[in-house]
């Protein structure tokens, strides 16, 4: 029960100036001087309490949750900057380990997410393979994965999606994790998983194009992304009075992010339409385009901070022509929702962002993204 929920929970989302809606500062742009100060104490905070009160003795963060949970969780401290050696982060490494299948996959004994646990295991295993000791693992992985992903016709509006593992269609959010997999094991732009993944990303954009002639994209234009073209199509934010699907944020940067992971560049027309969107949604109040702004929100977040952090640009310039320093204001939010011992956690608690463990992954996670390289 609790598995089917956490799937439900995480499937809700070299750019140049031509691109006039994404404006005038590029990487080296800095934040206010004190966001660093600021950033090393939320960041702390979210960390002691993931370590002090979110992971269990046995490694997991819930045994319930399975994997997934233990795997974003254990990904989120290792990406700030706790060793594979941490105590905390090891025991959940180990733990994490025991669900590892003969196939390669890493997920709960008849998990109905075989896709999620493993992708997500994945990311962790290899933030914590810097000496090499999880390679055959991810090995393994990488290859079950590619083994889950939809083939056939590309005719077929299901090719080169993913999905749960047990579902009868992909999904934007399974193929954005599944992408974020591929790339962590190192597959670039020509492999030929990423290949077929961008057919079916390039399905779920309200945007015509030769590489997009679903009904869908004709009905509401607008260049944003929605939940999936498959089975008669569906968009978490709802649909339009013609049969259109509704755009929202976390599926547009979503989108927008595997769309750069897989070498789609600045000037092709399914970037700049989705950069229009974005400059016409810009937030860091709300998951823009959701009917209730706060589902899924720290999940927003962290596609929010992976997307822009793939697009290569500090300074967003919104539909109103105001210039954001998007790493500045993803922080100061961050900041001002965290708890008193630490942690995060959401007010409406739609696909589980009610856990503090999930939410406080999605913040130190989002907040890694957002990191001034």
């Amino acid at each position: 029960m609790f598995r089917n929920k956490l799937s439900v929970v995480l499937a809700a989302c070299v750019v140049v100036a031509s691109f006039g809606a994404v404006a005038r500062a590029d990487e080296s742009a800095a934040a206010p001087e004190s966001d660093a100060k600021l950033y090393q104490q939320v960041v702390d905070r979210g960390v002691e309490y993931m370590i002090t009160k979110g992971v269990q003795e046995d490694g997991s963060y819930g045994k319930d949750l399975g994997p997934g949970m233990a795997a974003i969780c254990t990904d989120a401290l290792l990406r700030q900057g706790r060793s594979p050696d941490d105590p905390a982060v090891a025991k959940s490494l180990k733990w994490i380990e025991t669900f590892v299948h003969p196939d390669g996959g890493i997920y709960s004994k008849d998990s109905p997410v075989k896709n999620y646990e493993t992708s997500l295991a994945v990311l962790a295993f290899t933030d914590a393979n810097a000496d090499g000791r999880y390679a055959t693992l991810l090995k393994n992985a990488d290859k079950f994965l590619k083994g889950e992903q939809w083939g056939g016709e590309t005719s077929d509006v299901k090719y080169g999606g993913a999905g749960y593992g047990k579902h009868k269609r992909p999904d934007l959010s399974n193929t954005g994790f599944f992408m974020d997999a591929l790339k962590a094991a190192g597959n670039g732009p020509d492999d030929e998983a990423v290949r077929r993944a961008l057919t079916f990303v390039s399905r779920c954009q309200n945007f015509e194009s030769p590489a997009n002639t679903t009904p869908f994209a004709a009905k509401n234009p607008d260049g944003g992304f929605y939940y999936t073209p498959a089975a008669d199509g569906g968009s978490e934010a709802g649909g339009t009075s013609d049969g259109g699907l509704r755009s929202y944020g976390s599926m547009t940067y979503t989108g927008l992010k595997s769309m750069i992971y897989a070498g789609v560049k600045a000037d092709d027309p399914r970037v700049k339409a989705a950069v229009e969107w974005i400059k016409k949604h810009y937030s860091v109040d709300a998951n823009p385009g959701m009917p209730n702004s706060e589902d899924g929100l720290y999940y927003y977040y962290n596609t929010f901070s992976k997307a822009l952090a793939a697009l290569g640009q500090t300074e967003i310039t919104d539909a109103d022509g105001k210039s954001h320093n998007w790493r500045h204001d993803l922080l100061a939010a961050l900041a001002k929702r965290q708890k008193p011992d630490g942690s995060w956690v959401n007010s409406s608690k739609r696909w589980i962002e009610g856990n503090p463990n999930l939410v406080t992954a999605y913040a130190l996670l989002s907040l890694a993204n957002a990191k001034q390289k």
